[in-house]
């Protein structure tokens, strides 16, 4: 699909999704005016942007089904200076140090419909950014092991909760044991995705858990 998207790109040129500027997906005056995301309720979870506003809707969408890369390293840019900037409290504060990056999973169903897993994306590209090795990639500790409804499908928060028990399970547990975590994702919305796996990573044994997204 990579190859397929970049093909696409030579044929039909690519303009920023925001104010249609050519030769950029995301262009960076349209980055830096984009509306920040309101404080989420779990004071755990750090969100960069405001979903509501259309164009990083439409950004997050490309990356999400479309596998557009480029929009992962984009926002990685961005989310790698966020979580710099609120490690660097957590580091003194809270004893945050030496995290390790999990990124939110997909059922092996959808991975395989979709073909790649955009948090992973995102993990990925801050990885290269992380030129300090300030962090860690895991992808091989939190999984999904149950299919589920899509979570912005549901409108009840009652049901969101219940169509994500049991949806998550953790393999090798020695490599987070007393470790502290950062979850990666998307979007987060009500949170629900992101307290189910936080409660399986501690209840495997994870000593410290926050979660960063692109937006909310």
């Amino acid at each position: 699909m990579g190859f397929f998207n970049t093909i696409l790109d030579l044929i039909f040129p690519v303009n920023c999704v925001s104010c249609n500027k050519s030769g950029e997906i995301l262009c960076l005056k349209c980055i830096s005016n984009f509306p920040i995301a309101e404080r989420e309720t779990n004071k755990w979870i750090f969100a960069l942007y405001d979903y509501r506003h259309p164009p990083i809707k439409k950004a997050v969408w490309l990356l999400k089904y479309k596998g557009k890369k480029k929009i992962a390293e984009i926002f990685a840019e961005s989310l790698y200076g966020k979580i710099n900037e609120e490690l660097s409290d957590l580091s003194i504060f809270e004893n945050f140090r030496n995290p390790i990056l999990i990124p939110i999973p997909l059922s092996k169903t959808r991975l395989r419909e979709r073909g790649f897993n955009q948090t992973e994306l995102i993990c990925k590209e801050l990885i290269k950014l992380d030129t300090e090795k300030i962090f860690t990639l895991e992808r091989n500790i939190l999984i999904k092991i149950k299919e589920t409804e899509h979570q912005a499908r549901i409108r009840n928060r009652k049901q969101r909760l219940e169509n994500l028990i049991g949806t998550f399970g953790v393999i090798n547990e020695n490599k987070i044991k007393d470790r502290n975590i950062i979850l990666i994702d998307d979007v987060t919305t009500t949170g629900s995705t992101l307290n189910e796996a936080r409660k399986i990573l501690k209840n495997a044994g994870a000593k410290k858990v926050i979660a960063f997204t692109l937006a909310h």
